[in-house]
This record gives structure tokens, sequence and C-alpha cells, in this order.
């Protein structure tokens, strides 16, 4: 990202009394959402709502960004789409003897598109459905569930191989 867009902020005002707070509801474009092996594709158009709160020595960031989402459904791989929502949460401090999983401060601007990027990777769907009963492209040749019948009270075939097992007598161990 460079100056000047919606999702780099200054932190010069934040940084002057601890509790400060800036809201910060703006859409932007990101590029590059894609997860490539599974053809999962989101955005670019991202609406962020997040709040910049100033620490005695960092800044926590929370909030959503929302976004659409296409894809191809693993089963039947016919197009599907839908509305992702990514919650984004992260600390920066300027303490030397800060936690590994808190970020350095930066100087002068934050730029949180690479934030809002990681948590809306993060939040696609790694394999989409068209629906959960997607049953694939052609259910009568390739049947992905047993149909109801009658021997479906004595569940499935039991492999003769373990059926020595069936004559061990465990007690109530």
């Amino acid at each position: 990202m460079t100056r000047g867009s919606p999702l780099v902020i200054g932190l010069a005002d934040l940084q002057r009394h601890a509790g400060t707070r800036r809201a910060i509801e703006t859409t932007a474009t990101l590029e590059g959402l894609v997860l490539e092996g599974l053809e999962v594709r989101a955005g670019p158009e991202v609406a962020v709502t997040l709040v910049a709160e100033s620490l005695t020595d960092g800044l926590v960031v929370t909030g959503t960004a929302t976004t659409t989402w296409h894809g191809t459904c693993r089963r039947c791989l016919e197009p599907v789409s839908g509305e992702l929502a990514a919650e984004v949460r992260e600390v920066w401090s300027s303490s030397i003897d800060a936690a590994e999983d808190v970020l350095p401060m930066p100087t002068e601007d934050l730029d949180l598109g690479e934030l809002v990027r990681e948590a809306l990777l993060l939040a696609l769907p790694l394999a989409p459905l068209c629906e959960e009963a997607c049953r694939g492209p052609a259910p009568e040749r390739f049947p992905t569930a047993v149909e109801a019948d009658d021997d479906a009270e004595q569940g499935p075939a039991r492999d003769p191989r373990w059926a020595a097992l069936d004559q061990l007598d465990l007690g109530d161990a």
C-alpha cells in the first residue's frame, strides 16, 4: 500500500496520549486474495471497519473486514460464492521487551493492508460447497452416501479379518 491509501494510518496523533481511539471505516481494493490450488478468490473490494487504540507503549487494532468470495464446489464443480467476514486483531509495541506475538511499532505510518489481507485469506473456505447436501456431478454413477434400506439397521458390513476380536471378553474394563 502507498501513503494516501485508506488502510495506511498516521501514528503521530495516536501516540500522543494513551487511550486515543480512531475509527477506520473504508472500502479498499486488495489484490492477491486467492488460494491458488483451490481456485477460491475473494474481493478485491473489501469493506473494513476497524478501531485503532493507542496504548502506553503501542497500539491495538480490532475490527472486521468483509468481502465476497467466488470458487468452485469441491463435489460438483459448479460455481459457488458467498460473503466472507474476517475478525482482525493485532497489537504493535514500541517496547524492546515485547512478547513474541506482538509486532514492532513503526515510526510514522502503519499499513493495515497486509493485516487485512492475511485475515481474509485465513477466513476463505478451503473446500467450498454449493450446499451441504451436494452429492457431486453424477450421484447415480458415483454415490457419496448409502441410500436408506432395510439393511441400514444392521450397520455397515464387517470385515471378516476382524471377526476374531468379536470373541474377546474384556469384561468391564
